[in-house]
């Protein structure tokens, strides 16, 4: 188990996999439907969305959370 201190990487290490994959896959249907090799195609932006979902989650969390936070206490 990895210690609670850690938490919001492995949830945004989590989050991030969720959706670079269902964003990825949708983008790839919907710009070349499925053809032969799709699921390569796809698993393949997947990584490369991935690689770049996980960081900038974690860049933009701290605004995104302030954000958040302000339109909430709005009555």
């Amino acid at each position: 188990m990895v210690s609670s201190k850690y938490l919001l990487y492995v949830q945004t290490l989590i989050m991030s996999g969720f959706m670079s994959f269902i964003m990825s896959g949708a983008i790839t249907f919907i710009n070349i439907g499925v053809v032969n090799h799709f699921l390569s195609i796809w698993f393949h932006s997947w990584a490369i969305a991935y690689a770049i979902a996980f960081p900038t989650i974690l860049m933009v969390f701290p605004f995104a959370q302030k954000l958040a936070q302000k339109i909430a206490s709005i009555p």
